[in-house]
């Protein structure tokens, strides 16, 4: 059964930084019904701070797929590997 939440009703977080909206269960927030759809374990509608962003972290075992609708978000590993993303881009 596909289960439909309105923007209105996901889970809101602002930590001044990042403004964020998520689909799902994630960090400190839990709802044991709403924790993934089949494999994508992670749905954010995110407004990043010009200058700010999440600091080097790790990740095991995903993909991020990132698309900006303004401005232009940079991206860094831990293996060196680098990237500026644009609006409408992938």
């Amino acid at each position: 059964m596909i289960k439909t939440i309105k923007s209105n009703e996901r889970h809101h977080a602002n930590f001044g930084w990042l403004d964020t909206h998520w689909h799902f269960s994630f960090d400190q927030y839990f709802d044991p019904s709403n924790t993934n759809w089949g494999a994508l374990r992670v749905f954010n509608d995110d407004i990043i701070e010009p200058g700010q962003g999440f600091g080097m972290h790790p990740h095991r075992d995903m993909e991020i797929i990132t698309y900006v609708l303004a401005g232009e978000l940079e991206h860094q590993d831990s293996t060196g590997n680098r990237g500026v993303i644009h609006p409408g881009e992938v």
